[in-house]
């Protein structure tokens, strides 16, 4: 065993050992999309008094962290998001009203004198005590409040008692900042009214309406008010009322007004649900694709099949050492990386099959070579793939953010089990004696069955470029018409509005659904069910009160039904993310334009972003047909489809410069020492011969797994499995019939014209 398999041997196991101990010991992030409960994005606004900038936004989120801890969620967390977003999550909590409720009452908290009544105004006529006895006033009568005394600012804490003789009638204890000289002052000009005058109240404002109207007791002496920094308010409290007044009073004022953008519910049953199904995905696709290996590869593949089952440990460790969340898409993104995870070693093995039949050099010096030799086109696939991830990462949000997440690790610790698992393993194996006594038990000396039919017939596909090319245009008119004549639907994430989705015991009729929403007082109402109960409404903005009532005509049209999903997306950050969307594609075009350039000529590189724009379009018209949502899963889903596009490309081109430089070298057959050049068209043909194994045998890796997840995950991965399944057959078309032919017609007009001088000559 030489050193360099040494080290490459403890480094494998070195990093397997530690990704296991992470794996048993550390556990996963998960999002609220698969444990249940509710997101709530805020966003400050600025008020005339005050700017929205980082610090008001720092400021606002200490204020509902105090709010959220006081609400009782268990392991809640609460972030900053850029200068005025704030992010609020709370597992477990499936009904948003109450927290959204108490985190959207955004306006100052004042304190008022009541100068009289007013029928535009509300209370609820709560009483309020101070050092003494008190009296009130329970009629509920509306009030006249005068200017504010007191702010948020001026209150120290305030939380629900209970009184400690009696065991029984729950308060609210109020502590002040300071001495409460501006609470002793406004309450004793309230005293100098006599009893049962609404002048007599306090008004406690929160979010323009008043949420308490404490009467100062009959004890509490004219001008002297209540003293000693300290009141309470009482009254036919319940535990409930006690603690959200508390709440509400001990959250204090907000530097600026904050408004919900986005709002997010998944019921626990969903998420479960959608773990089982991943995992199912998961297991069956790699088995599947396990076996198609071995079957292909015989030793090697089933070697690459172990190197397969460390990959999956070693990216499940990155993810949870790296603290990211778990997102549904995530998960969907995880079991993506594992049929993508199959591509570096099938680049591997055959490329050390073609060595194997060229030289017959062994085992050992043909694997070598296809390692060396793989190298450049598995570097060059995977960097585009990571282009698109960290777009993902860098300009989405949310859970599509955390797919960019999921992608990239899985891109790095695929190169990582192919590079040096799999190497480590098969040098290991085919130095054994026994196995170079069998060669073909490797799979390496083997040529296949796809190369062997290639071979015999020698195909001249490329002299039919123009007439490729030209189906591709009509692919892409045929599927870009379902645009202009069906539309895009964009989801909710995209336009704002909200979107509901139950599972009802038994089908709900769509119509009777719709008549019962239009009841309900929403007649423009969005609805799609499905044959096994499941529902759906999609609606403008709704505020919370309003889907209360979408809940009751649900419940009562399907007999009882779970909400297992509740979206709100707030109108600027629809527009945000569909701009946002517009950059990310944009972006991915350009950066992965830019790197081709770089790596190859400027023809390569515009011709793979040519099929790559081609891919795309299509993946868009397909969906527009089916009338599929356009959401922000699909955006993940389209910019994978993009990265994988050009891998198939980059395997194409990276062949094509290896032939090229190979036609450039000197040799015997020329009249004058030099090979005979081979024409262009004629060296991209055979590129496409040699790729064309690895691209066939990829492909069914990534499909094995697709189509494990579009049977078996369930409604929330289908469309994007369906989307990723057409992108890889439309990609596998367009590097072959789509990007060469298009190579060789821009190579043809790069080429000087005949008879032109050449710069500088005479």
């Amino acid at each position: 065993m030489t050193r360099a398999i040494r080290v490459r041997a403890f480094f494998a196991l070195t990093v397997l050992a530690l990704s296991l101990y992470i794996t048993l010991t550390v556990p996963v992030r998960l999002g609220l999309d698969l444990r249940g409960g509710t997101q709530i994005v805020l966003e400050t606004r600025d008020s005339p008094t005050a700017e929205a900038d980082s610090e008001a936004t720092d400021r606002t989120l200490e204020v509902l962290r105090r709010r959220i801890d006081a609400l009782g969620v268990s392991e809640p967390t609460i972030a900053r998001s850029g200068d005025n977003r704030i992010i609020v999550e709370l597992p477990g909590v499936q009904d948003p009203r109450e927290a959204a409720d108490v985190l959207g009452r955004t306006a100052q908290l004042t304190f008022h004198p009541v100068l009289g009544t007013d029928p535009g105004t509300k209370t609820d006529a709560k009483t309020g005590t101070g050092s003494g006895t008190v009296d009130s006033d329970e009629s509920g009568h509306p009030v006249r409040l005068g200017p504010s005394a007191l702010t948020g600012a001026d209150v120290d804490s305030a939380e629900a008692r209970i009184d400690p003789q009696t065991g029984a009638g729950w308060f609210v204890g109020i502590e002040f900042r300071g001495a409460g000289d501006a609470w002793a002052e406004l309450t004793g000009k309230a005293a100098c009214h006599p009893a049962g005058d609404p002048a007599r109240r306090v008004a406690i404002v929160l979010d323009d309406e008043v949420i308490s109207s404490p009467q100062v007791n009959s004890s509490v002496a004219c001008r002297t008010g209540i003293a000693g920094g300290s009141t309470q308010i009482t009254g036919s409290f319940s535990r409930e009322e006690a603690r959200e007044l508390g709440l509400l009073i001990n959250g204090g004022a907000l530097p600026v007004p904050v408004e919900t953008v986005e709002q997010r519910t998944v019921g626990p049953t969903l998420g479960a649900a959608a773990i089982e199904a991943s995992a199912w995905a998961a297991a069956i696709g790699t088995a599947l694709t396990s076996l198609f290996i071995i079957a292909v590869y015989r030793l090697l593949g089933a070697l690459a099949a172990v190197a397969l089952a460390c990959y999956g440990v070693i990216s499940y460790a990155a993810l949870v050492a790296l603290g990211a969340t778990l997102t549904l898409p995530g998960l969907a993104g995880f079991v993506l990386a594992i049929g993508m995870a199959v591509d570096a070693n099938v680049l591997v093995f055959e490329r050390a099959r073609e060595e194997y039949a060229a030289r017959r050099k062994g085992l050992r010096p043909a694997l070598t070579a296809g390692f060396r030799n793989a190298f450049s086109a598995i570097a060059d696939s995977n960097i585009t793939t990571l282009i698109a991830a960290g777009l993902l990462f860098l300009l989405a949000s949310g859970p599509v953010r955390g797919f960019g997440i999921t992608l990239g690790i899985g891109v790095l610790a695929s190169m990582l089990s192919a590079l040096v698992i799999t190497r480590v393993l098969a040098d290991h194996a085919v130095a054994r004696r026994s196995v170079r006594r069998r060669p073909h038990l490797t799979g390496i000396a083997d040529t296949g069955r796809v190369r062997d039919w290639l071979t015999r017939r020698n195909p001249d596909l490329m002299r039919h470029g123009r007439t490729w090319l030209a189906g591709s245009a009509v692919a892409l008119v045929l599927a870009t018409s379902g645009i202009a004549v069906r539309g895009l639907d964009f989801g909710v994430e995209f336009t704002g509005g909200r979107l509901m989705e139950y599972s009802a015991s038994a089908p709900v009729d769509a119509d009777r659904a719709r008549e019962a929403l239009a009841d309900a007082g929403l007649p423009g109402a969005v609805v799609q069910t499905s044959g096994d109960g499941d529902l759906s409404v999609r609606t403008d903005q709704l505020t919370n009160a309003e889907a209360a009532k979408v809940d009751k005509a649900v419940g009562e049209l399907a007999g009882g039904a779970e909400k297992v999903r509740d979206e709100l997306i707030g109108p600027s950050l629809g527009d945000e993310l569909r701009r946002g969307a517009l950059i990310a594609l944009a972006t991915a075009l350009a950066a992965q334009l830019l790197y081709l350039a770089v790596r190859f000529r400027w023809a390569f590189g515009a011709s793979a972003v040519a099929a790559m724009v081609h891919d795309t379009l299509i993946l868009i018209g397909v969906f527009a047909w089916l009338g599929k949502p356009v959401d922000g899963v699909f955006l993940a889903a389209l910019l994978t489809v993009i990265g994988y596009s050009v891998n198939d490309s980059v395997v194409v081109f990276d062949r094509i410069r290896e032939l090229s430089a190979a036609n450039r070298t000197d040799g015997p057959d020329s009249p004058h020492g030099q090979r005979k050049k081979v024409p262009f068209p004629a060296l991209a043909n055979t590129a496409i011969l040699q790729t064309l194994p690895r691209t066939v045998n990829t492909g069914m890796g990534a499909v094995f797994i697709l189509a494990a997840l579009t049977l078996l995950g369930g409604d929330s991965l289908t469309d994007f499995a369906l989307a990723l399944l057409i992108g890889i057959v439309v990609g596998t078309y367009s590097s072959m019939f789509t990007a060469a032919p298009l190579a060789i017609e821009l190579h043809g007009r790069d080429k000087p014209r005949p008879g032109a001088r050449k710069q500088g000559s005479r």
